[in-house]
């Protein structure tokens, strides 16, 4: 059975062109309208809708195995098709921890069982994500590990990385870390500035990010490994990685939504959904993101999709857990903020989307092309709807509830069998 897409619009190189979509055996296989239809042909009414390579995510918390009333694989990838995700990638940080060939193959079976999307896995730098014993990454990465990464926590020991870089120079792999040093953490809750003053809080410095990617910029350049920093969030983070890419050192960057759609300023009392590591910075250090993004510095734009129990959430800024969900409605708030206001191109936030995080993680993903497997998700440019309080994720921890919203996904498409359509 063909799928067939038609009355959509798609990129042809720069343009946006009206466009058909021909699938077959989970395949594109042409872009012209079919002289003929056939009987069991199942064709699809874009009305106009702008056709998009399906979104790639290469920072999701899923929580399986050992935090399934946060979130499941599951429930997490139908989050990721709900807002026209097919490809995530997912975060060490679970228990067990995917730190031997057993537990990464324990991971893949539940993937091949409930995902509803494409699931690559990351394994720890260090067994236990302690930050002491490094992991094999031959036998992880032979086992799939897409990368290696302790996101949440900061490798805090400059040998035990130095050691890990020499050998993800071996084994060609990535090193994607979170960067923070907890010497200089202080226990913050908070970005230190304007908010954790007002509020009397714990703040977290801006130094305790960039001074840690310096750090690692420098071990990598040594090794000659490839280094990817997780959701930046600061100006001298930013400088950092625009220094080190004049010099030649392999290292690519990733922004969150959350930081280029939020400061510090927009705490304006103590909702815990504004609870997130790296903290909301400066208006300053959001405005050198974006302006990191449009030049170059940052390579791409991923969620750090991280889900908690409301319970968790409603305790108090201290003690209540980092993080926000963002899967759902991604593209959308980029897209209301970014694209309609002129700041960006529709054709350059789907790059930092799509085949930007592709390349860098050399996924088989990202792509609109004949011959390339159906992933394909479908936006509505033009009706607004408002993030509602419910999600299709186990979790509501959004700072987003209410927000008034263009280009919603109305219809995603995984490897040519459809995962999510939007009911009217």
């Amino acid at each position: 059975m063909r799928m067939i897409l038609i009355n959509g619009k798609r990129f042809d190189q720069t343009n946006l062109i009206n466009s058909c979509v021909v699938i077959e055996n989970g395949l594109i296989t042409s872009f012209d309208k079919p002289h003929e239809y056939l009987f069991d042909d199942l064709i699809i009414d874009c009305e106009g809708k702008f056709i998009s390579p399906g979104l790639v995510d290469v920072h999701v918390h899923l929580r399986e195995p050992g935090y399934t009333h946060k979130e499941t694989i599951l429930s997490g990838t139908q989050a990721a098709a709900r807002g026209g995700f097919t490809t995530i990638c997912a975060m060490p940080n679970t228990n067990p921890v995917p730190d031997s060939i057993e537990n990464i193959n324990k991971f893949y079976e539940i993937v091949q069982k409930d995902a509803l999307v494409h699931v690559y896995s990351y394994a720890p730098i260090t067994h236990h994500l302690t930050g002491t014993q490094l992991t094999d990454q031959t036998s992880l990465r032979e086992a799939g590990a897409i990368a290696f990464t302790n996101d949440g926590v900061g490798v805090q020991d400059a040998k035990v990385m130095f050691d890990a870089f020499k050998q993800a120079a071996l084994t060609q792999s990535i090193i994607a870390a979170h960067a923070e040093d907890d010497c200089l953490k202080n226990g913050g809750v908070v970005h230190e500035g304007c908010v954790s003053e007002r509020f009397n809080l714990p703040g977290i410095p801006s130094v305790s990010e960039s001074s840690q990617v310096a750090r690692d910029v420098l071990l990598a350049e040594a090794c000659q490994a490839q280094y990817h920093v997780c959701h930046v969030s600061t100006k001298e983070t930013v400088r950092v990685i625009k220094d080190a890419k004049k010099a030649g050192i392999r290292v690519s960057a990733e922004v969150t939504p959350h930081h280029l759609l939020l400061n510090e300023e927009d705490i304006q009392e103590l909702n815990t959904n504004y609870k997130m590591n790296p903290p909301l910075r400066s208006k300053l250090d959001q405005e050198s993101l974006i302006n990191g993004l449009l030049d170059g510095t940052i390579d791409c734009i991923a969620t750090d999709h991280a889900p908690h129990h409301i319970s968790e959430k409603q305790l108090d800024m201290v003690k209540a857990p980092f993080g926000i969900i963002g899967l759902e409605y991604a593209f959308a708030l980029l897209y209301t903020k970014f694209v309609r206001e002129n700041r960006f191109s529709l054709k350059q936030l789907i790059d930092w989307m799509t085949i930007n995080p592709s390349e860098l993680f050399k996924l088989k993903s990202g792509k609109l092309e004949i011959g390339c497997i159906a992933d394909i998700a479908i936006f509505d440019l033009e009706s607004k709807i408002i993030i509602p309080n419910t999600f299709v994720s186990k979790s509501s921890n959004s700072p987003f509830i209410n927000r008034t919203v263009y280009g919603d996904c109305v219809l995603t498409i995984v490897a040519g069998e459809i995962k999510w359509r939007k009911q009217t």
